[in-house]
């Protein structure tokens, strides 16, 4: 019962540290943004990102047209998906918008309605919350990323919806989507499944899903975390080796023994999304990828931080050498996704590594914003949708309430 309890409290200070950030925090330093350039970039690619919007209330790939980074590329399909509706919908939600406040809640509204729809819509069998297939999302961090980014974005808001019904709907839509992730696990504890390029950052946001639902006592998946955690605390002590084979640092090169750089980008035969084949920890050959998602398994609690201090501290070590933070030699999405696993786990260890990383990789994203306010990938995930939406995380990182929130979730 003083478990129960404890959990109706945590809930209510989150919505309570949330609902007043976004009354307090983001929104009110407007008046400053003339003299914050980080100010300025954040309001530009939010303004940007809700102008594109579709009518159903989802984003797709690019906002409706082809990446100016790499003319003529083709959009590998048309209209909205639950994955890059959901990076938008969190890059919302950590700048102050919420289901109830905030200058974009229309917005928010919007994309978790067509989110849940579709997860309602889905079948109880199976890992997938949606029939759309082939995205470019979806090929670089594998065919289920829409459920694991679903997943993570319900359990952030579970709890604070606007009145008891749509509470109990964003709940019952989180459990869902956790027993549909529970189910898929892999052997090993992770879910690097085939059909994706760098399927090791779709295991991470499986695990963060399941850790924040948890800790929201939405769910009870505690085996499934603990499988993950020793998957981590075992491929951490496994070298990667750098990419070769291709100019520019690319898929080739050998993880744990087994080629890597298939047809597909996958290590091992590629198969169709329906399949779950496990792959090896970091299809694409890219170190970044995997020790990024290794930091922030690592890092979550306190006594996460003691007990690996060791692997924490050689990994963050690493993050000096230009070379290994660049990741495939060029930035695309999937740099800004380890990024964000980086910033994650440097703002809990704080301290004299975070605030270099913070200050450089600020200046990195500034440069790299182009005059319509989006960032695009230089390659894999180019879309402008979920490549704005990354940067926009990382640009707050050392300025939203979740990590307040998170902090007290795991301490009670």
């Amino acid at each position: 019962m003083r478990s129960k309890r404890m959990r109706v409290l945590v809930t209510g200070i989150a919505a309570a540290v949330i609902g007043i950030y976004a009354e307090n925090g983001f929104s009110d330093e407007k008046d400053s943004a003339k003299d914050d350039p980080v100010q300025i970039a954040v309001a530009k690619g939010l303004q940007w990102l809700v102008s594109v919007q579709g009518k159903n209330g989802g984003w797709g790939q690019d906002g409706g047209e082809t990446s100016y980074v790499r003319q003529g590329e083709r959009l590998e399909s048309g209209g909205n998906d639950v994955a890059n509706t959901a990076v938008v919908a969190e890059a919302l939600l950590h700048t102050g918008t919420t289901a109830t406040r905030g200058e974009y809640r229309a917005a928010l509204q919007g994309a978790v309605e067509f989110i849940l729809e579709h997860v309602e819509q889905s079948p109880a069998e199976g890992l997938a919350v949606t029939d759309l297939q082939g995205t470019q999302i979806q090929r670089k961090l594998g065919p289920y990323i829409d459920t694991f980014l679903t997943s993570k974005l319900l359990a952030e808001m579970d709890g604070t919806m606007p009145d008891v019904k749509a509470n109990a709907r964003v709940r019952q839509d989180l459990q869902k989507c956790v027993a549909k992730i529970e189910k898929a696990q892999l052997k090993d504890g992770s879910w690097n499944l085939s059909g994706g390029w760098a399927p090791i950052l779709g295991t991470s946001m499986a695990s963060q899903s399941l850790f924040l639902a948890q800790a929201k006592g939405a769910v009870n998946a505690q085996m499934a975390m603990d499988r993950v955690r020793t998957y981590t605390v075992a491929t951490a002590a496994m070298p990667v080796a750098p990419p070769s084979g291709v100019a520019g640092g690319a898929m080739g090169g050998i993880i744990g023994g087994v080629p890597s750089g298939t047809a597909g980008g996958v290590g091992g035969r590629v198969t169709s999304a329906s399949e779950s084949v496990e792959v090896t920890a970091a299809a694409a050959g890219v170190p970044l990828y995997k020790t990024a998602q290794e930091l922030e398994q690592l890092s979550r609690t306190d006594e996460d931080r003691q007990k690996n201090a060791k692997q924490i501290k050689d990994i963050t070590g690493q993050l000096s050498d230009a070379r290994f933070v660049t990741g495939f030699g060029s930035i695309g999405g999937e740099e800004f996704f380890s990024y964000l696993n980086i910033s994650e786990s440097l703002r809990r260890t704080g301290g004299a590594e975070w605030k270099k990383w913070n200050g450089e990789m600020t200046a990195k994203l500034l440069k790299l914003q182009n005059e319509d306010g989006t960032w695009a990938g230089h390659h894999c995930i180019t879309g402008r949708v979920a490549v704005t939406s990354a940067a926009i995380l990382l640009l707050t990182a050392d300025r939203e309430p979740a990590p307040a929130v998170q902090t007290t979730l795991t301490k009670r």
